[in-house]
């Protein structure tokens, strides 16, 4: 019955809400010319944080804790009111993220279940109504706006506390969708207005009810009102401004992101031990950065706000290594010149970096080079190369016999003009 009731004050809140209409074709895609404009700041950041915490970060059993788990939703309530992070310092964690070299950014405002961090006229089942008593969000967005640190909301469309949204993959009823698109509309309208700058909305969690029913047209539109330069992910089922492949690296031609976890866990989860080499994920980092691509590494703070040490070490290596090899991934993009023999390549305006992650000895060759090599200098120590280049073949001699750098060792070569491959290019 309290939750027959709770859902009646929704619905009456939401009619007394202004509504907000506007034409279908409009402000939802941009041109060519204004997304570039628009997504440049971003695609030169190439890194960045996303932060997935919430109410089942207190029990440490993954964010699809009470789906998982079967828990009824009147039993998950009450960690919301255990949920009170006394440890909470996004100060703390803005400061970890630059120190790593990220530039941006995203955290769950709300995850499937349907908890809010933020202040919601719309919703019983949030962080100042529970437990904490404040505003995490706020907190938030001010740590990030003091440090100049562009930031992002994650919203997942579906709510889980809602009756007849679960199990997973079915249609949800007229009624219960209508409640579920006019709260997001309400909820989306709220982080956009009430935080500052909003740089990145990441939506996440559509249904097979598609795009159509939770009114994804109306809502990018409003939430382009709201923040004019905001970006938007492709997950409310519109293409947005950059598409999201999840723990992989898939390529494309349009601006892209690849979110991976550092184990296998997006939400905290303490004995999920799995976590990937740093090598492997400055690995992942230059493979999404050579292939024109970001790459959005989560961390997964506990219940009081505390990030795990094996996701602080991390991204301590991270940070030393990208401070010595940034300039081979922030602005870069894909170079003609390839060296699948060493590893990846990547091009930052005349520059082509080698990303050696098999180091070949003293002398290292490349092939396909169809422009004169100037010079070629190893990032981490700063020694020069001496050249040899016959053709369309280039030694680098003179350097140490085993790799200088642990992780990923990487060369700067600089040309005599534009860096070009041969013609036809090896593929």
């Amino acid at each position: 019955m309290k939750q027959i009731i709770r859902l009646l004050t929704v619905a009456l809140l939401l009619m007394t809400t202004t509504s907000y209409s506007i034409a279908q074709n409009t402000g939802i895609t941009a041109s060519p010319e204004q997304q570039n404009s628009k997504t440049q700041w971003w695609q030169d950041a190439r890194f960045g944080m996303f932060i997935h915490w919430g109410v089942y970060s207190s029990p440490g059993r993954g964010e699809w804790l009470m789906y998982q788990e079967h828990i009824p939703f009147s039993e998950y309530a009450l960690l919301a009111n255990q949920f009170n992070p006394q440890k909470y310092n996004p100060k703390d964690w803005v400061a970890k993220a630059k120190a790593a070299g990220m530039k941006y950014i995203i955290l769950t405002t709300r995850h499937h279940d349907g908890f809010c961090l933020f202040d919601s006229k719309v919703s019983d089942f949030t962080a100042p109504k529970t437990g904490a008593k404040r505003d995490l969000i706020k907190e938030f967005a001010d740590a990030c706006h003091e440090a100049g640190m562009r930031m992002g909301f994650y919203y997942s469309l579906k709510d889980w506390h809602f009756p007849g949204v679960l199990p997973e993959g079915a249609p949800t009823n007229p009624h219960t969708m209508k409640l579920l698109a006019d709260q997001a509309r309400e909820q989306i309208r709220e982080l956009l207005t009430n935080y500052g700058k909003v740089d990145i909305l990441w939506f996440d969690g559509l249904t097979v009810d598609g795009p159509k029913s939770w009114h994804s047209k109306e809502l990018l539109a409003m939430a382009r009102k709201l923040q004019p330069n905001i970006l938007i992910n492709d997950r409310s089922g519109l293409p947005g401004d950059f598409a999201t492949p999840e723990n992989k690296v898939i390529a494309n031609s349009r601006p892209w992101e690849s979110c991976y976890t550092m184990n296998r866990t997006w939400g905290y989860a303490p004995n999920d031990r799995n976590y990937k080499p740093v090598a492997e994920i400055i690995r992942l980092l230059a493979s999404c950065a050579s292939k024109n691509g970001n790459f959005l590494l989560n961390v997964s703070p506990d219940g009081e706000g505390t990030l795990p040490t094996e996701q602080t070490e991390t991204l301590k290596k991270i940070g030393d290594w990208i401070r010595v090899n940034g300039k081979a991934i922030y602005g870069a993009g894909p170079s003609p010149v390839v060296a699948p023999n060493l590893g990846m390549t990547s091009r930052v305006g005349d520059k082509v970096y080698l990303l050696i992650q098999r180091w070949p000895g003293s002398t290292v060759p490349i092939a396909w080079c169809g422009s004169e090599v100037k010079s070629a200098r190893l990032l981490s120590t700063g020694q020069f190369a001496r050249i040899e280049q016959k053709g369309d073949r280039v030694w680098l001699h003179d350097l140490p016999e085993a790799s200088p750098d642990p992780y990923l060792c990487v060369i700067e070569l600089t040309f005599k003009g534009e860096p070009k491959g041969t013609e036809p290019p090896y593929k």
